[in-house]
């Protein structure tokens, strides 16, 4: 005995396949490694996954801010010199800091470093894992030792509007990330959303 299954298939519009190609492309962008020479973040990518964190709450959404992104450069700067410690500014934005080691490898007997290929994505995700450890019906962070919660929070703190953002590359290949927001988030005694 055969079966028959009908399928019914919709008619698709132009305008969604067109949708549904920019946001494949749009994803295959941001997964890309940003040139970790270069003193630049992808605005966009890093916007948009902000963005898509701060859906899940119902946040507002961010926009980029060149000048926060200037600033966050100044500061990417003054932290290589210092050979890439991670120390905030204690400046009045709202700031998150990501450092990366370099990649070490041995070839004949020699070990050399490289900038490691880390995303705007890779930077947001470390920062969104925080996530796990907040709790908004207690209003509390129940993070590991040497952990916590802030960058997370920084990143969907709702009256924050503008994010910007730049990374430096040291000279030991190490990577140093630096965002700031504004404005700024993390008020001791509020919740983020």
């Amino acid at each position: 005995m055969q079966q028959q299954q009908t399928i019914t298939r919709r008619k698709r519009s132009p305008s969604a396949a067109i949708s549904a190609s920019l946001l494949l492309l749009f994803c295959l962008v941001c997964a890309r490694p940003s040139s970790a020479k270069g003193s630049g973040v992808d605005a966009m990518c890093m916007v948009q996954e902000h963005n898509a964190l701060r859906a899940e709450i119902g946040a507002p959404k961010l926009r980029w801010s060149k000048a926060l992104a200037r600033q966050a450069a100044t500061w990417a700067t003054t932290l290589k010199k210092s050979d890439c410690a991670m120390r905030h500014s204690r400046g009045t934005l709202g700031e998150n800091l990501y450092w990366a080691s370099a990649r070490m490898t041995t070839a004949k007997n020699k070990t050399r470093s490289a900038p490691q290929a880390i995303t705007e994505k890779d930077v947001a995700a470390a920062w969104a894992s925080e996530k796990a450890w907040y709790s908004r019906a207690t209003n509390s962070c129940n993070a590991p030792p040497g952990k916590s919660c802030g960058h997370y929070t920084q990143m969907v703190w709702a009256k924050t509007k503008e994010i910007g953002c730049a990374k430096a590359v040291c000279d030991d290949n190490s990577q140093i990330w630096v965002c700031n927001y504004a404005p700024a988030g993390n008020f001791v005694g509020q919740r983020p959303y």
